[in-house]
């Protein structure tokens, strides 16, 4: 007999179910939110299923990798996809839930997602604590500006140097007005002064890990592209084999445009915005960057002015990014020859 099992994660406990080839529950019940405790569970129930599913969310990462460590045939499946086949179920429960999971496991209905290395994982909480910390900084800023509006006092522009030394400068001259304000801006000047820092050592970790790293160094030579652009993309595409074209990573990043087809009605919209909203943002900075900021000559500069010219810049600035994209995913993957050298890149003049 074959069995297939269903899991619910939740904080704390996992709900399970597992069913045979007729669809029939065997088993039922729940487990510690942990690899061991799921394996535990089976062991007791002596059952070993061909097909162990649950959806994607914030444990699923840990939970997977915990379990195929553990020799489980555990698959990660998209929670998007998941929900509309549960959704069609009158009751909503964990239990149900994990009965659901366990009917797709069996029919094989399903679209397993991409489980990201723990290397990758690493890169991204690196990269996303200095996005998060300039926002924080960023968000305090405008606080400060605000509170001090109020009592007429006008914050100027705020520089890069001495970590933003200047910003903090006016904040003390301030506090010197009012023995309050002077509380208020010792507080602001504390916390600024532990963003900024933070901030600065995250960037030149940042800095230090891509120099280390061949791929992104080799990312680093397309036009636009620098140390964020590189370690960001490398930490969400993770591996480059699972596109099976390289174009595939427009779509993938939310970079190309809805499709709308339906009898003879058939147009195209706006992009998708799919995928990671960071990295797209990132690659619109990188092709805004190549049409307007990049001095020196190459194919792709070439490629996208003309574009600008023709269909406007933000058009040009996203077929550019999708364009850096498709590049990036080349340089990224791309296999040594038995002589040493690279293989040629393609034309950054085809459309894709």
């Amino acid at each position: 007999m074959t069995y297939y099992a269903g899991l619910d994660v939740s904080l704390k406990e996992v709900s399970i179910c597992v069913v045979d080839d007729d669809g029939q529950v065997v088993a039922q019940g729940t487990a510690p939110a942990d690899p061991e405790g799921v394996a535990g569970w089976l062991k007791n129930w002596s059952l070993s299923p061909k097909r162990i599913v649950h959806e994607s969310g914030q444990l699923s990462i840990w939970l997977q990798r915990g379990m195929v460590q553990l020799g489980l045939p555990a698959i990660c499946i998209d929670a998007r996809k998941a929900h509309k086949s549960l959704s069609a179920r009158l009751n909503k429960s964990d239990r149900a839930d994990a009965e659901g999971l366990a009917q797709l496991a069996r029919m094989n209905w399903f679209t397993p997602v991409h489980i990201r290395s723990e290397e990758s994982d690493l890169l991204r909480a690196l990269v996303g604590g200095r996005e998060r910390l300039i926002r924080l900084r960023k968000d305090l800023e405008g606080h400060i500006r605000g509170v001090m509006k109020a009592f007429g006092i006008r914050m100027t522009g705020i520089g890069q140097a001495q970590q933003r030394q200047g910003f903090r400068d006016q904040l003390a001259a301030a506090g010197e007005t009012d023995p309050v304000l002077r509380v208020i801006a010792d507080g602001f000047i504390a916390a600024h002064t532990t963003l900024c820092k933070s901030t600065a050592d995250l960037d030149r970790a940042l800095k230090e890990k891509s120099k280390s790293n061949p791929i992104t160094r080799r990312l680093m030579t397309i036009p636009g592209v620098g140390p964020i652009v590189s370690l960001s993309f490398v930490a969400l595409v993770d591996d480059p084999d699972r596109f099976s074209k390289t174009s595939d990573v427009g779509a993938f990043l939310g970079l190309t445009p809805r499709r709308h087809q339906s009898g003879e009605m058939d147009w195209s919209g706006r992009v998708s915005k799919c995928g990671g909203a960071t990295m797209r943002g990132l690659l619109f900075e990188a092709g805004s960057c190549v049409i307007r900021q990049v001095k020196r000559f190459s194919t792709l500069k070439f490629w996208a002015v003309r574009l600008a010219g023709r269909r406007g810049f933000r058009k040009a600035a996203v077929a550019t990014a999708r364009k850096i994209a498709v590049l990036m995913l080349t340089l990224g993957s791309q296999k040594l020859t038995t002589n040493g050298h690279r293989r040629p890149l393609p034309d950054l003049n085809s459309r894709r």
